[in-house]
């Protein structure tokens, strides 16, 4: 198993996402790191209505109010704390969440 640097934590601002490059099973994968509410989030870049990224490739997840996470294709809309589809075409689905751990300032990704 190994680790991957995402970023310091200072470099994750209220509201910001960075994305993060990853294997699963030799499969090479995208993830995401947040900020909300003051809380850290990390999730899989993969909407549960059709396995595509949720941005565009511009890291851009938030929506415009800021109060949600939106698939960028078809419009679903995601708690940003749980990652649960509110509104959509995947409503009651969740986004896979991905384990990060803060150590000394910084912030990783255990890999698979």
């Amino acid at each position: 198993m190994s680790r991957i640097r995402i970023a310091a934590v200072d470099e994750v601002e209220e509201g910001k996402t960075l994305k993060f490059s990853f294997k699963r099973k030799e499969r090479p994968m995208e993830g995401f790191v947040g900020r909300f509410n003051g809380t850290l989030f990390a999730y899989e870049n993969t909407c549960r209505h059709i396995p595509i990224s949720l941005d565009y490739g511009d890291n851009r997840f938030f929506t415009n109010q800021g109060d949600a996470l939106m698939c960028q294709t078809h419009g679903a809309v995601y708690e940003p704390d749980t990652g649960l589809c509110t509104r959509g075409p995947c409503a009651g689905a969740s986004l896979f969440p991905l384990e990060v751990v803060e150590e000394d300032g910084v912030l990783w990704f255990k890999e698979d």
